[in-house]
């Protein structure tokens, strides 16, 4: 593949601002006339509605764990095959990943699979030369990963940017003001996704603006072309096959939470996906073969869930029919008998699983899982693994037997958990799998609809 201008945006943990400077410079480069095609290291999927929204295209998630070196490798060279530069979002910090002792699932190896410069992104609030030892450390830990400036967020203003320029020399790419309008607000699960009225054309406009005036965005795009020439990945088993079945995907403000690789495997395997809103539509799409529900907010929407009678009504008569309806986490809450918010009020859902959802205050499950399967079902056949993750603040009160048709088996505690809640052609899941981990669970999926 010739060497595609590429940067990575790591950071010295959450929250330093890496999700506004990936879309500062999404939009910078897209002034400037340059496709820009955004990626996310790990396994987040708030992030990249950021990434979406400023660079126009769909981002994909990097996740060496999960997806493994060569699917890691093949998710890139794919995506970003018609642009002009790839943006790739650190997770945590720089070296921070699925364990304590290695780099294992971290920005750092993500860097070193894509030999991809690494820009640090760091909080400059109330610091001035310090910055700069706190950027060394990270550049020097590991010498194979390529760190080659950095960029400063929560700047108080020019002057404090000026000395900041002393201090890091020719380090120091640029910085963001201490701006009110960069703040992406926050709730607890993660970010706000960034729907339209969250990232609208005017925050959009300011945050270009923003970018031209604070970074250097020409010595930074010299940097991405610094990056070399990748390797041929490992050739794709996975052909496009033609259309086959229809599937309808739940995509509101209440469920958004998807993998973009998964739903382009499903398309890859012959799948038209069609999109529909649980919150605002009366009706299902139309000859349709199954539903899929992902995660979500939908404690934040259990009312407006609660009375859309005409959708209940449509996804409780398809699975009565046999329909084929997959949910990850929050979809799953959605198929329950109610959903209990945390103010206590009960409101009805689906009523396609005798369950009651709970919201607690407190995380429920967080982390890495692999999923196998007991039992035969819609996503294949007995023995069946992938890998998964989980990031929960509700757990389920059942007053009878659902049956259960996998164990989650979790990356660090080792724990194994019965899960994967079935019944009939429904398959419902707190995990949200990553299927580059087993490509064949797509195909098993939309196979099973002929």
């Amino acid at each position: 593949m010739p060497s595609l201008p590429r940067l990575v945006i790591a950071g010295a943990g959450s929250g330093v601002g890496k999700t506004t400077i990936v879309a500062l410079l999404a939009l910078a480069f897209r002034a400037r006339g340059l496709k820009v095609q955004c990626f996310k290291c790990g396994p987040d999927y708030l992030d990249p509605t950021w990434h979406k929204r400023a660079s126009g295209r769909d981002p994909q998630n990097l996740d060496s764990w999960m997806m493994g070196r060569d699917a890691v490798l093949q998710t890139f060279m794919e995506a970003s095959a018609d642009a002009d530069i790839a943006l790739i979002e650190g997770v945590m910090g720089l070296y921070d990943g699925a364990e304590a002792t290695s780099d294992v699932g971290s920005t750092a190896e993500i860097s070193r699979i894509l030999q991809a410069p690494v820009i640090c992104a760091l909080d400059a609030k109330g610091v001035a030369r310090t910055l700069l030892p706190l950027y060394l450390g990270l550049k020097q830990f590991d010498p194979e990963v390529r760190t080659v400036g950095l960029l400063a967020n929560r700047v108080g203003s020019k002057g404090h940017l000026d000395l900041l320029k002393k201090a890091c020399g020719e380090e120091l790419l640029g910085g963001l003001p201490k701006d009110p309008n960069l703040a992406i607000p926050e709730r607890h699960l993660g970010l706000h996704a960034a729907l339209a009225d969250v990232f609208d054309e005017a925050r959009i406009q300011h945050w270009t603006s923003l970018a031209q005036e604070w970074l250097d965005v020409d010595r930074l795009w010299d940097l991405a072309c610094s990056a070399p020439a990748l390797p041929d990945p490992a050739p794709s088993h996975q052909a496009v096959t033609p259309k086959r079945c229809r599937i309808a995907v739940a995509y509101d403000e209440a469920f958004h939470f998807y993998y973009s690789h998964n739903l382009q495997l499903l398309q890859k395997a012959g799948a038209e996906l069609v999109y529909f809103s649980p919150l605002k539509d009366q009706t299902l799409p139309r000859q349709i073969q199954a539903v899929i529900i992902g995660g979500g907010y939908p404690e934040l929407y259990a009312r407006n869930l609660s009375e859309q009678h005409s959708m209940r009504k449509e996804l409780q008569d398809f699975a009565a029919q046999g329909g084929t309806i997959f949910a990850e986490c929050g979809g799953l809450m959605y198929l329950c008998r109610s959903l209990q918010t945390l103010d206590g009020t009960t409101y009805p859902m689906l009523d396609l699983l005798p369950a009651k959802a709970i919201m607690q205050d407190k995380i429920q499950a967080l982390g890495y899982t692999e999923v196998e399967q007991d039992a035969d079902t819609i996503l294949g056949p007995a023995g069946l693994r992938f890998r998964a993750h989980q990031f929960r603040y509700s757990y389920l009160e059942t007053d009878e037997t659902i049956p259960t048709v996998w164990r989650l088996r979790g990356k660090r505690q080792k724990t194994v958990v019965q899960e994967g809640y079935a019944k009939g052609r429904i398959l419902a899941s707190y995990a949200h799998g990553h299927w580059a981990s087993n490509p064949a669970v797509a195909r098993n999926f939309v196979d099973g609809l002929m």
